[in-house]
């Protein structure tokens, strides 16, 4: 994690399938239900596969405190097989709707041997408010929910 003025924490997994094969499940919004590991997730409000930077998916998502909303994924980085990055905008049913509340999530691929792929899981939320930032740790509070993540990615992507 880098200091406080710029909290990014990461969790990476070496996933034996090649970055094409991944990088098809990160960019269909459909498939992030089967790789969540926030338990946050409740399924894809929009089916279309992500294609470009500006592309924007919604998710359905639960949160304990705000019950059940949407968020709409703005996408910032998309280089295929090799980087996919969203910045979360509230949606329907969120308390605030529209705020976009600095956080950046994304995944980046590189290759590591024959069909064998090094993924990296990002949180970003060095443009947040410092008390939303304080809330979550920094970020901190999301690394076990990105560890079962990139299990769960390697499961479906390698047929594990």
């Amino acid at each position: 994690m880098n200091d406080e003025t710029c909290p990014t924490v990461e969790v990476s997994r070496r996933i034996e399938a090649p970055a094409s094969e991944i990088f098809k499940i990160l960019a269909d919004p459909t498939m992030h239900l089967a790789i969540d590991g926030s338990e946050m997730l409740r399924g894809a409000a929009t089916d279309e596969v992500v294609t470009d930077v500006g592309d924007v998916f919604v998710m359905n998502m639960h949160f304990h405190a705000l019950g059940d909303y949407q968020m709409d994924n703005h996408i910032v980085e998309f280089e295929p097989d090799r980087r996919i990055s969203w910045e979360p905008v509230a949606g329907a049913g969120h308390r605030t709707p529209g705020n976009r509340a600095g956080h950046r999530w994304g995944f980046t691929l590189e290759a590591d041997g024959p069909d064998v792929t090094l993924v990296t899981e990002t949180y970003d939320c060095s443009r947040a408010p410092r008390e939303l930032r304080e809330g979550m740790e920094n970020g901190r509070i999301w690394l076990p929910g990105m560890e079962t993540t990139l299990e769960r990615l390697d499961q479906l992507a390698s047929g594990d």
